[in-house]
This record gives C-alpha cells, sequence and structure tokens, in this order.
C-alpha cells in the first residue's frame, strides 16, 4: 500500500532517472524534431538548432539518465539488462548513438542522390523514420517505467502520482500532433528541392533556402 512517507534513497535514484530520460527523450529529443520540421524550408539555421538540441542538449541528459538507471540495477543487485526495461533502454541508448551518427553523416557528408538531383538520398528518409520510431519506443518505455518497472523495482511503497501519468499522455498526444500538423510543410519542401534539380550540387538539407519560396 502506499504510504505518505520520505522516498527511499533506491526511489530518489529511480526517479531521478525517469525525469531525466524524459526529459532527454519526451522533450527534448521531440523539440529537435519539431524544430526541423518546422522551419527547414524557411531558414538554413534549423540544422545549427537541431544539432544542439539533439546532439549537445539531449545527449548529456540521456546519457545521464541511462546512468541512473544502470546504477539502480546495480543496487537491486538483480543483474543488468534482465527485464524488458532494461533492455529496450539498451536498444533505445543505442539507437539514439546510431540516430546521432547517420544525422551528422547525411548532413556533412554529400552523397549523390539515386533520385536524381536536388533530390534527397535515403540515408536522409531512413534518418526520419528512425527518428520517429525511437520517439515511439522511447514513449512506450516511459509508459513501461511508470506502471510496471516502478512497482517491481521498490514494491509500490509510493505510487507514482496522476500527475506524471498524465504528462506522459499529453507528451505523447503533443508532439504527435504538431508532428502531423507540420507534414503540411512537405510540398513546399519538396518544390523548393524541385526547382533546385538544375545541375547544383548542395546538400539536401540546404536545397531551396536560397531561392524564393513556393508561391
Amino acid at each position: 500500500m502506499a504510504t505518505n512517507s520520505p522516498l527511499s534513497p533506491l526511489e530518489i535514484m529511480i526517479k531521478n532517472h525517469a525525469i531525466l530520460s524524459t526529459v532527454g527523450f519526451l522533450i527534448l529529443l521531440p523539440v529537435g524534431v519539431l524544430i526541423a520540421r518546422y522551419t527547414r524550408t524557411f531558414t538554413p539555421i534549423w540544422f545549427p538548432a537541431h544539432l544542439v538540441i539533439q546532439l549537445f542538449l539531449s545527449g548529456p541528459v540521456i546519457f545521464a539518465g541511462w546512468y541512473y538507471g544502470y546504477q539502480t540495477t546495480k543496487l537491486l543487485e538483480l543483474g543488468n539488462f534482465q527485464d524488458p526495461h532494461e533492455k529496450m533502454g539498451l536498444a533505445l541508448l543505442i539507437l539514439y548513438v546510431i540516430q546521432l551518427v547517420i544525422g551528422l553523416f547525411t548532413h556533412f557528408v554529400k552523397l549523390r542522390s539515386p533520385f536524381g538531383p536536388g533530390t534527397r538520398p535515403p540515408q536522409n528518409y531512413f534518418h526520419v523514420l528512425l527518428g520517429l520510431v525511437i520517439l515511439a519506443l522511447a514513449a512506450s518505455q516511459v509508459h513501461y517505467g511508470l506502471y510496471i518497472e516502478w512497482i517491481f523495482a521498490t514494491g509500490g511503497v509510493h505510487s507514482i502520482p496522476m500527475s506524471a501519468k498524465s504528462a506522459w499522455i499529453a507528451l505523447i498526444v503533443v508532439f504527435w500532433v504538431l508532428y502531423v500538423v507540420g507534414l503540411a510543410l512537405v510540398p513546399r519542401q519538396f518544390s523548393q528541392e524541385k526547382r533546385s534539380r538544375s545541375g547544383t550540387n548542395a546538400k539536401s538539407d540546404e536545397i531551396g533556402l536560397n531561392q524564393p519560396a513556393a508561391a
């Protein structure tokens, strides 16, 4: 039964893990995605902003959250990566690093697209798809932590506040609604790419930014 007693050191460690992981995966990474989605056809500044958020802001928070989770597992002496939550946490960390590498490669290594000049090569599409997969998996991971892992690790001495569960729902809904709405800018993006198919060798994520916007 839940009580009003202070949190134990173990519970505090788990709480730190949960907060940092949620901020990293469900707040900072989505903000970086939305910046790219909404501003890439208007200004080249979108990429530096996207990079700073996804790497220099999200990275330390995500790794700190993972560290607290790893330390919690050691404290419980149950072995590392034994249950679904721990395995998914490791998988998400690996996918996040892969996503960073793909994003940097896509931007700084200029490859000719098989779809024609001015179009984005396949790795650009893969980068977008992988990013959305990571966010979907992270949403599921946080849900598992709130509803299952907390009780398993702590015995349910203290219950998860309803506000935390409501915040999880709000973060998911707000991000996906904004992302879907932002897809309305895809025709503008494709229009800019189409106008650039005149032999230019510009990077695909800079195409059209120096040209007049589509009417």
